[in-house]
């Protein structure tokens, strides 16, 4: 078992007091996970529940992805009916109930959390459960104004297209690497694929204390095939 000293990525980003890194950092971070999320995809694994707690960070900041729980191994192309994942982080897919293949869910996740770095709060809230789906259903987001003026054309397009409502037409995660926001950020060799750890999930979902803007939900499966 590895200690992982850093701690978690929602732990990091309340460090701060803006909540949120500046564009250099983020691109550093987000692009180890988006090359994570990619290995995994390249072997059929679709992590199912990406979000800022299972995002660790060792000592010299390097991502790891841990909490594999919910993670599937079944071909790509093949399409399940599973509510599962933070609500969130969930795809529009996924709250509509709908059959669907479990990559462009973590890339909708990728986008959630790529947001939530640059400004500090979730893309989608909502008082109730409806009101938050809803929003998710139809991409209804909003960048703060004063973080959208400081924001290169290139993230705010990136977020653009992670949140695309069709599911088909989402980059992959090997397409994400290589939008133009990120294909210029080089990455330790030895870490390429260093950032995947395994750990075990909680047979019972739990509730994470909630920071003044970057609030953390409850992880939900719910197997809903029948």
């Amino acid at each position: 078992m590895e200690y992982v000293a850093g701690g978690s990525l929602h732990g990091y980003l309340k460090s701060h007091q803006s909540r949120r890194l500046p564009e250099e950092e983020c691109k550093r971070i987000f692009k180890q996970v988006v090359e994570g999320i990619r290995f995994c995809h390249n072997r059929s694994i679709t992590h199912r529940d990406i979000k800022l707690e299972n995002l660790l960070l060792d000592d010299d900041k390097n991502m790891k992805i841990i909490d594999f729980g919910f993670s599937t191994c079944i071909p790509n192309e093949k399409r399940v009916k599973i509510f599962c994942g933070t609500p969130s982080y969930m795809a529009p897919e996924i709250v509509n109930k709908t059959e669907y293949c479990g990559p462009p869910a973590d890339v909708w996740a990728l986008g959630v959390l790529l947001f939530t770095m640059l400004c500090g709060c979730f893309p989608y809230r909502g008082s109730t459960d409806s009101e938050l789906y809803g929003k998710i259903s139809n991409a209804e987001y909003k960048i703060p104004t004063d973080i959208y003026t400081s924001l290169s054309t290139d993230a705010i397009e990136l977020i653009a297209t992670l949140f695309s409502i069709n599911a088909d037409k989402r980059p992959t995660a090997k397409e994400v690497l290589s939008h133009p926001w990120l294909i210029d950020v080089s990455l330790p060799r030895e870490k390429k694929h260093a950032c995947l750890q395994m750990r075990a999930h909680s047979s019972q979902p739990q509730k994470v204390q909630e920071p003044t803007l970057i609030k953390s939900d409850q992880t939900l499966v719910r197997d809903t095939s029948s």
